[in-house]
Parts: C-alpha cells; structure tokens; sequence
C-alpha cells in the first residue's frame, strides 16, 4: 500500500479512508520508540495515520522550537516501513488560521508538576490534540508512556469532553544503556548521555523500595551525584499527577525532569505500592 501525504484537510479526508483508524500524534524526528507506537496502532486498527507536525503552542519562549529536529523525508521512510496509510503533514498556518482565538484550558492539572516548569505547555499540546483528533477522526490514538503527564491529561480531555476516541499507551521504549528514547537525545554529546542515564538509574533505585519517602530519597541519591540541572523528581497518582502521601497505596509514577548540559530530559517509571 502506498504512503498518501496530506498537507491539508482536503488531502486529508481523501487519505483517512473507510473504516477503523487508529491515529499516531507525533512531532516527527522519528524513532525505535515511534515505531514501537505504529506497530501498536496497526494492532488496534488496520489503517494508521500518523501526524507529523512541530507545535508551536506547547514550546515557552525560551525553549528549543527553532531548533527540535526535523527530518521529514527520514519520518516518511519510517511510515512506509511500518506500513503506515498516511502521513499528516500540516503547515502551521493550516493548523492555526489567522485569528485564532480558541484554545484549550488544561486545568489545575496543567499547571503541577511539568506545568509548574513549562506554563502553558499542556493548553498546547491539548488544543493540538483535539485538533488533529478533530481532523482525522481517528477511532484510536497512541501515546507513549514516557510523557506520562501528558498522557494523563489527554485522557482527562477525552472524559471531560465526551470525545468518542480510545486512548491507547505504551510502555517507554528504551536505549540498551536505559535511556528513554527521545528525539532530543541527539543533542547530547557522549559525555552527556553518561550523565542522562542518571535519570534511569534513579528511577530503579526509587523502585527498589517500598515507601513514598524511601523511594524519592533513593532516586534523589542518584540524581545529586550527577552533573545535571534537576526540574524535579515526584511521586505522584497517575491519574490526578497530585503528589501522593506515606499512606498512599495503588499504582504511582515516578516522574523526574532535568537539564543536561542544555537538554532537557523527562522520564518516568510506573511503581505500585502496597
């Protein structure tokens, strides 16, 4: 089957065809982790759209828009391996028209957390989300369990608003060494990426033991013996991403965010606690 690019909606609903579709939301440069996320998708339907499109609405004014990778002839020799129907990729100025106004409002839960560092990120990445999912039409989208809070926020959004799309995650895909696969970790020089296994490191640390406090004072131990700028390092519910207590008991998410050199990394590692 032959890879169909859209650039516009017209293109698009030409592209999406008939029948069940499972949507693939991605900023492009993409890799083993994104693959991991198509090969998902044709489980769950047998025709898959994957987006491409670099968002400017979820990066602040300090941040690596300018720079974030783009390697689209690369991404669509990857959709075409992994037998992909179609490519969607938008210029920005099909995604937003002039004049924009409308956006959506993540909530208290966007402002915790990686909204505590990144505001107004989440309002992006969900008003682009429910704009491709108002595009595309997808019966099901993938995320990648690795942007945990965001996966957390676009099932809230797909509940608060009766958005008739399964949400689909995947466990994080990782290098050999531990690293989670980023399109950013090509930034690091080799020096840096032995720093960023740091954040891994803590991670089985923190799971290696039973408590809230056990496990936060365990994978801080790692984290202060790097060479890295930490965000923060949480316990939180993975449904709520509110900071959970000694008592707490159920499933949590160990969640840590830092700058190496001048990378910022996420990672994070789903932990049960009883």
């Amino acid at each position: 089957m032959e890879l169909i690019v859209a650039r516009n909606r017209a293109d698009l609903v030409k592209a999406r065809g008939e029948g069940r579709v499972a949507l693939v939301p991605t900023m492009g440069a993409l890799h083993e982790g994104h693959r991991a996320l198509i090969r998902e998708a044709r489980a769950l339907a047998p025709r898959v759209v994957v987006s491409i499109f670099v968002n400017p609405l979820q990066f602040g004014p300090s941040e690596d828009f300018s720079r974030y990778p783009r390697t689209l002839e690369a991404d669509l020799d990857v959709c075409r391996a992994e037998g992909v129907r179609a490519v969607f990729t938008p210029a920005a100025g099909e995604m937003y028209q002039s004049g924009r106004q409308v956006s959506v409002s993540s909530g208290h839960m966007g402002t915790i957390v990686e909204g505590t560092v990144r505001p107004g990120h989440f309002d992006g990445v969900l008003t682009v989300v429910l704009k491709l999912f108002n595009l595309v039409q997808p019966d099901v989208a993938v995320f990648g369990q690795k942007d945990a809070q965001q996966l957390a926020m676009i099932r809230r959004m797909a509940a608060d608003l009766d958005l008739p799309i399964e949400i689909a995650g995947i466990p994080t895909v990782r290098e050999p060494d531990g690293l989670a696969m980023s399109s950013r970790n090509r930034y690091l020089s080799p020096g840096e990426r032995q720093t960023a296994l740091a954040l891994s490191r803590a991670l089985s640390a923190g799971a290696a033991e039973f408590t809230p406090a056990r496990i936060k004072a365990a994978a801080r131990a790692v984290l202060d013996g790097a060479d890295l700028a930490l965000d923060y390092l949480v316990l939180v519910d993975p449904a709520t991403f509110a900071e959970v207590g000694e008592s707490y008991t159920g499933e949590a998410v160990l969640a840590v965010a830092a700058k190496v050199g001048s990378t910022r990394l996420i990672d994070n590692a789903v932990l049960r606690l009883s």
